[in-house]
């Protein structure tokens, strides 16, 4: 009689499991901390790994966080049945989820971080901004240019509110945000 064997798994812990821990872990030690010290080494800790497991899937703090980034934003939900709708639910998507604990810190820290550093800009340039912008591209039947500058005035926007106030930017701004990249659309 034959015996059933269970597949076979790698070795270690299943890497979907230590990306979640690590990425919640991430946006906690932003939140509580702020992006400048929210450590590779504070992060593990709160993780409950070696800084060794981090750097062996990150070879750097800010190719962590942007890929934190990255799974925490998601795909973009490309909702509507007009250019408006899909433009405004794109906006209020990215409101909501710079006002989530520790995203807009961290956003707004990896873009900071990325002015001197080549590699984190082409990160976040190809993994990050690039997805979005051709979803947004291909809903809007817009060119890239004119989708890139969309993306710099909603972001940018965003991003400013909460480095100039430490606070998400208040429903309202959103609602006027939106009004306003629609006249620009």
């Amino acid at each position: 009689m034959a015996r059933a064997t269970a597949p076979a798994r790698p070795p270690g812990r299943p890497r979907s499991s230590v990306d979640a821990t690590v990425f919640a872990a991430t946006l906690r030690t932003v939140d509580e901390l702020g992006y400048t010290h929210a450590t590779v080494d504070r992060i593990a800790a709160a993780a409950g790994v070696a800084k060794t497991t981090l750097y062996r899937r990150w070879p750097s703090k800010g190719a962590l966080i942007a890929a934190c980034l990255l799974d925490a934003f998601g795909p973009v939900p490309v909702e509507g049945a007009s250019r408006q709708e899909i433009l405004s639910s794109a906006v209020r998507w990215g409101a909501a989820k710079v006002a989530e604990p520790g995203v807009g810190a961290a956003f707004a820290g990896v873009f900071t971080d990325a002015i001197n550093d080549p590699a984190l800009r082409e990160i976040l340039s190809t993994q990050f901004q690039d997805p979005y912008r051709v979803a947004l591209q291909e809903a809007l039947g817009e060119p890239e240019q004119r989708v890139l500058f969309f993306i710099d005035v909603i972001v940018g926007t965003l991003l400013h509110r909460m480095g100039m106030t430490g606070a998400p930017m208040a429903e309202s701004d959103v609602d006027a945000l939106v009004e306003m990249v629609l006249r620009m659309l």
